[in-house]
C-alpha cells in the first residue's frame, strides 16, 4: 500500500513544525508517510527521508498547482488556501487550514464563496477586516485536527504501514539475583520486557522447604520470553 503523504502549502505557513512532529510520532508506530514541503523559494526543512522539499516556480499558483495535481484520497494538504482547498477536497483528499479548521465537501462550498464575496469588496475598494492572528490555540487545534485525520485514514485502510513495529521470541539468560531473592533476566538495552518474577516461597514454611523451593526456581537457564524489538 502507498504511504500516506501529506502535502504542506509552505508559503508563510505556520505549522511546519507541528507536521513533522505529528508525522514523525505515527512513522514511529508503523504508518508510512511521506511529507512534501511545496513552497516558491528554497526553506530548512529536517534531513528526513521522510520530508521532502519541492520548490516550484515563482509563479502566483506554482505551488497550489503542483499539490492540486496530485492530492488524492487519502492524502492530507494544509493549505489555508481556500481554492487549492476547494481543488483538493473535490480530488478526495483530507483537507486541514493551519489554525485546525478543516475543509469538508458539505463546507467547502460557502467557504470559497464567502471568499469570493470578500475578495469582490476588497477590489471594489470596500475596507474589510483582515485575518484573525495566529494563536496558540490554534496551533493546539491543527495538532488534534492533523492527528485525527492519520488516525481516521488508517482506520478506513487508506494508510500503508511500514511493518516496523513487529514481536519476535528470543532467548534471554537468568543470572542469580544479587540479593539471592531468585534470579533476573538480562536483555539488550533497548528491551520492553515484562517482567517475569519467580515465586517466593511463603514465609511461614519451614526453613528447609524453604530453601529447596529456591533452589528448584533456580534451574531454567533456557527460559524464553516476548521481547518487543525497537522500529
Amino acid at each position: 500500500m502507498l504511504p500516506t503523504v501529506l502535502y504542506i502549502d509552505a508559503d508563510a505557513c505556520p505549522v511546519k513544525q507541528e507536521v513533522y512532529r505529528v508525522a514523525e510520532r505515527h512513522a514511529l508506530k508503523g504508518t508510512a508517510i511521506k511529507v512534501f514541503v511545496v513552497t516558491n523559494s528554497p526553506i530548512a526543512v529536517p534531513r528526513d527521508p521522510m520530508i521532502e522539499r519541492v520548490v516550484v516556480g515563482s509563479g502566483m499558483d506554482e505551488a497550489d498547482n503542483w499539490i492540486a495535481e496530485r492530492a488524492r484520497a487519502g492524502d492530507i494538504v494544509i493549505t489555508a488556501d481556500v481554492p487549492l482547498a476547494s481543488r483538493c477536497v473535490k480530488a478526495g483528499a483530507e483537507v486541514i487550514a493551519p489554525n485546525g479548521r478543516v475543509f469538508t465537501a458539505d463546507s467547502i462550498g460557502m467557504t470559497l464563496a464567502t471568499r469570493n464575496l470578500m475578495d469582490s469588496l476588497r477590489s471594489a475598494g470596500e475596507i474589510t477586516s483582515g485575518p484573525k492572528p495566529f494563536t496558540p490555540r490554534d496551533r493546539s487545534s491543527f495538532l488534534a485536527a492533523l492527528d485525527q485525520a492519520i488516525v481516521r485514514l488508517k482506520r478506513a485502510g487508506l494508510a500503508g504501514e511500514t511493518g516496523s513495529t513487529r514481536r519476535k521470541t528470543q532467548r534471554c539468560s537468568l543470572r542469580p539475583h544479587p540479593c539471592g531473592r531468585g534470579q533476573r533476566r538480562t536483555f539488550s538495552k533497548y528491551s520492553q520486557v515484562r517482567a517475569l518474577q519467580p515465586e517466593t516461597p511463603h514465609p511461614f514454611l519451614p526453613l528447609n522447604l524453604r530453601a529447596a523451593l529456591s533452589r528448584k526456581g533456580r534451574g531454567h537457564d533456557n527460559d524464553r520470553c516476548i521481547q518487543e524489538t525497537p522500529p
